[in-house]
């Protein structure tokens, strides 16, 4: 018993510790993006990049941790890497470019988000991350809807970042209890 335990253990401090440093990200571009969402300048644009980019290291972080191989991690490190590219193309044709490749990258990695918390149950600390990438969908189509607007801002992707970072927060907390038991 304690050589399944054991494992499982590791990776949810892992985890745990991946999913604080998220939360701490979060919040902070999150903070910073509100601060320049006025405009899409090279500051707003370079955050824009950089969220997508911040993923990618988290995911590959995760898949050395993970114990087995997640092939949905996998995925989501190749559909962060073309949003981020997206992204920085997107930014010469204006905000709503920018949502519609938010929007398309936020349905697919909350799909992703939402099979891997699913396929981790067993670790516990995974509903607030099934949660959230089911909401990433809802989010995602919002965005691509806001697009299509008057006066489409990035303010929205800003507490999309937000709320994201509370649930990694709450997902770490959650495993914490677990793994302390």
């Amino acid at each position: 018993m304690t050589t399944n335990t054991a494992p499982a253990a590791g990776t949810a401090e892992s985890l745990r510790r991946l999913y604080f440093a998220r939360f701490g990200f979060a919040l902070v571009w999150a903070g910073l993006l509100f601060a320049t969402a006025s405009s899409l300048g090279p500051v707003a644009i370079a955050l824009l990049v950089l969220y997508p980019l911040f993923d990618v290291v988290a995911a590959v972080l995760d898949v050395r941790k993970a114990g087995k191989p997640i092939t949905a991690l996998y995925l989501n490190v190749a559909i962060s890497l073309l949003a981020a590219a997206g992204l920085a193309v997107a930014a010469g044709s204006g905000i709503p470019g920018v949502l519609r490749v938010w929007g398309g990258w936020a349905i697919v990695a909350g799909l992703v988000q939402l099979f891997v918390g699913a396929a981790r149950r067993g670790l516990g600390g995974q509903w607030p991350m099934i949660l959230s990438g089911a909401i990433s969908v809802v989010a995602g189509a919002s965005f691509m809807l806001q697009a299509t607007m008057d006066g489409a801002s990035l303010t929205a992707l800003a507490g999309y970042a937000a709320l994201g970072g509370v649930f990694f927060l709450v997902s770490a907390l959650r495993l914490r209890s677990r793994t302390s038991r």
